[in-house]
């Protein structure tokens, strides 16, 4: 029962991952929450009330999906405490468990678990359009009886038995409560009780699956008043048949070809992030450029228009022309999701991980680094064997996150002619599969290395449940993309924001005017000697020259170094860093392009040769490919590993990593005759 702070019942979900927990919690309370195809996707629960048009009061508890009262990762502890004894709302007063019909033989063991463990329970019987496929249903009625708890029959998607679902849960929380003992699980953890519970599923399960019932003529007319609502759903949720799911898997799952096909859907997402995103691109390089001159124009230059116009506008419009490319990310990212395929590339790619010490599971947190490290490495708390853990946080760094976007997008167009996006795009998909084989060439040593970084523990194993193919709901892959785009940018613009504001004013004060008759030089001439000489005398440049040294073997000066430096609070500040350091005004040309033409016409200080040529861009790639830059990763990885020691040795092997090769990259170009 709950603490008593709350008037109204607590209601818990729980079930094994895929068996439509989140579906049936999204019905009940109205919301539109993210359900994925592979486990352990989520490490938090969700909360939220029933929807009121059910007219039932209660307090929705929805959590990662678990096979056992018995954990074997954290993400299962997190459900696991939550319903024996919730931090803020105790113990459950109902909990419904989510039973997929087709795969009832595996998934009645936790369900005879949670009742050892003396739960008020509900049986939710889903996935029953599957199961009919092969000609049968669940007996509802009979699995009542055989383990004395409430069962029903039910849809999440099309809402039937939701109603009967109601009646039973408004009856349980007005009857008589139970106190749930967690002591009673222990019996589990013996050999021959679980024996014996599986020789007793196996005769419930013969019982109550049944042959489809012939349906009578009047529920095939009342079933017709519903088929448009019916229709509607099964358009925009429409699970293909199993048999059609086993021929694609032929394919998408082959050793050979399914590596080969997964290769091709990679690129395609890398790619496509160039050509599809240009236009919104264009737009919002635009829409900055256009604010820019207008504050220009409108109140002439002083340091607050300055301030204004090159701190703030450029500074975070630099960062912002790149969301529209983010969005693509997710946007493919949850499709591919949506439909099911992700689930098989966690099978597919688990032998390969299992040569280096890694395992399928390990591939969830890998791929959510696309979007950042830190969720990433909270994903792998779903790995249940603390080695594979650690040795999965300490390569996720290097995994290309949507933070180095906006750098390598400004780099490739240095590189790239505009009319060539192609070109950018293969390189977009290149620099992401090579952090892919970075990572795992990484991991690959350190298991050589065995226990000198991370202590040996015993093999695990790897179990994952395929689901049915699907077609993608538009609304749902739409509006996770919306919410990982607005994540990103409310996480980002702060900091941007923050750190373009002080380096303008690094690179502004102390404001030093030169000593040059003004006459003698034409506007343009004079705005770019008080921008150049200014810069030169700033504190960004005091700040710049200590670092010089460690920038110049690069072939880089100062100027670069304190972009590097800023990157530590977030990768994207580079952009920004590089517009505003180079004093770009955007007055002839958009804001990205003014950047790479800046960028091309830069001069190292007190000499002709360039500072940016193909080769410095191309080691500066290298570079971000490898370093460590984030101060949340860090703190993360101290979190997620207990201690100083991994995040240390992260920061110390990827930095020194980053500049070695970084200078072995610019050299080697070099010395092939590319400048």
């Amino acid at each position: 029962m709950n603490d008593g702070n709350h008037s109204q019942p607590v209601i818990a979900l729980v079930g094994p991952p895929n068996a439509g927990k989140t579906t049936l919690f999204n019905y009940l309370s109205g919301k539109n929450l993210k359900t994925v195809n592979y486990p352990g996707s989520t490490i938090e629960y969700h909360i939220s009330r029933i929807n009121p048009k059910f007219n039932c009061e209660g307090i929705l508890l929805d959590s990662p999906g678990i096979v056992s009262l018995i954990p074997n990762s954290p993400d299962e502890e997190v459900t696991v405490n939550s319903i024996f004894d919730h931090p803020k709302y105790g113990q459950p007063d109902v909990v419904i468990v989510a039973l997929d019909s087709s795969q009832l033989s595996r998934h009645l063991l936790l369900l005879k678990e949670l009742k050892s463990a003396n739960f008020n329970l509900i049986a939710a019987l889903t996935m029953g359009d599957i199961l009919a496929e092969k000609g049968l249903r669940v007996d509802a009625e009979m699995l009542s009886a055989l383990t004395e708890i409430d069962s029903v029959n039910i849809d999440g998607r099309t809402g039937e038995g939701i109603e009967k679902l109601i009646q039973i849960i408004k009856k349980k929380t007005s009857g008589e409560k139970k106190t749930p003992n967690r002591e009673n699980v222990k019996v589990w953890q013996d050999t021959q009780y679980l024996i014996d519970a599986y020789d007793d599923i196996e005769q419930i399960v013969n019982k109550v699956l049944v042959p489809l019932e012939e349906v009578p003529e009047q529920k095939l007319k009342d079933a017709g008043k519903k088929l448009k609502v019916l229709k509607k759903v099964d358009e925009e949720d429409k699970i293909l048949p199993t048999q059609t799911t086993l021929k694609i898997d032929k394919y998408l799952l082959h050793p050979v070809w399914g590596l080969v096909i997964f290769f091709f859907v990679m690129a395609f997402t890398f790619t496509s992030i160039f050509w599809a995103a240009v236009p919104l691109m264009d737009l919002v390089d635009w829409l900055f450029a256009a604010l820019n001159n207008w504050v220009i124009g409108t109140w002439g230059h002083s340091w607050f228009t300055d301030l204004i116009a090159d701190g703030i506008i450029n500074g975070t419009g630099a960062v912002a022309i790149f969301v529209p490319q983010i969005m693509i990310l997710f946007l493919i990212l949850g499709f591919l999701e949506d439909t099911g395929y992700l689930a098989r590339s966690a099978m597919l790619i688990d032998k390969p991980l299992s040569k280096i010490g890694l395992n399928g599971r390990s591939f969830v947190p890998m791929l959510s680094g696309f979007a950042c490290a830190v969720p990433a490495m909270m994903a792998a708390r779903t790995i249940s064997n603390r080695r594979e853990r650690i040795l999965t946080i300490f390569i996720i760094p290097l995994i290309s996150c949507s933070a180095r976007l906006p750098v390598y997008v400004l780099l490739l167009s240095f590189l790239t002619p505009r009319d060539k996006l192609w070109i950018a795009g293969l390189g977009l998909a290149g620099i992401y599969l090579f952090s892919i084989f970075i990572s795992l060439l990484v991991a690959a040593i350190i298991n050589r290395m065995n226990k000198k970084i991370i202590r040996a523990e015993d093999k695990s194993s790897f179990i994952i449940e395929l689901p049915s193919y699907k077609m993608p709901k538009l609304k749902v892959v739409f509006h996770n993309m919306y919410l990982s785009s607005k994540e990103y940018i409310s996480k980002a613009g702060p900091v941007i924001l923050t750190f373009s504001v002080i380096l303008w004013i690094l690179t502004y004060f102390p404001n030093f005017n030169p000593k040059v008759e003004k006459e003698s030089l034409s506007q343009e001439e004079y705005e770019q000697l008080i921008v150049s000489e200014r810069l030169e005398n700033s504190y960004a440049a005091d700040l710049g020259k200590i670092i010089e040294p460690v920038m110049k073997p690069l072939g880089l000066d100062w100027r670069v170094g304190v972009s590097l430096i800023t990157t530590f609070a977030a990768r994207e500040v580079f952009v920004s860093s590089m517009a505003l350091i180079f004093k770009v005004t955007a007055k002839e040309q958009r804001l990205q392009q003014s950047i790479v033409t800046a960028m091309k016409r830069a001069k190292i200080y007190g000499t002709n040769e360039k500072l940016f040529t193909p080769a410095k861009v191309v080691g500066l790639i290298v570079f971000f490919i490898f370093a460590l830059q984030c101060i949340s990763t860090i703190a993360v990885s101290r979190k997620e590993t207990g201690g100083w020691r991994i995040p240390m040795l992260q920061l110390t092997i990827y930095s020194s990593l980053a500049y070695v090769l970084a200078f072995i990259t610019i050299h080697g170009l070099q010395l092939l005759g590319i400048p």
